[in-house]
């Protein structure tokens, strides 16, 4: 069932108030795709992270100094980075920091 004339004028100027309120909100809307806040970099530097603490649970067990070592030194490495990815915020959300 299409709109009428007048829902139709509506509805346009809501699209139009919307643009001129939030243009990244309305972006989201028109194509669908929703900005992840977090990079790459922090994926990476997670499974890093998890592949340390592995390396670290095997190095007890196996007693092996050296594999614990590496796996601490993954840790801090992944940790580094994760802390120090700044994540790209969206305009609108800025002043909520």
């Amino acid at each position: 069932m299409p709109l009428s004339d007048k829902e139709q004028k509506l509805l346009d100027e809501l699209e139009l108030d919307l643009v001129t309120k939030d243009p990244h909100l309305a972006k989201e809307l028109s194509t669908g795709l929703i900005e992840s806040p977090f990079g790459a970099t922090s994926y990476f530097a997670a499974v890093a992270c998890l592949t340390g603490v592995v390396l670290l649970i095997t190095a007890i067990a196996c007693q092996a100094v050296e594999v614990g070592v590496m796996g601490l030194l993954l840790i801090g490495t992944a940790a580094y980075f994760f802390v120090g990815d700044e994540p790209d915020l969206p305009d609108h959300l800025l002043p909520l920091l």
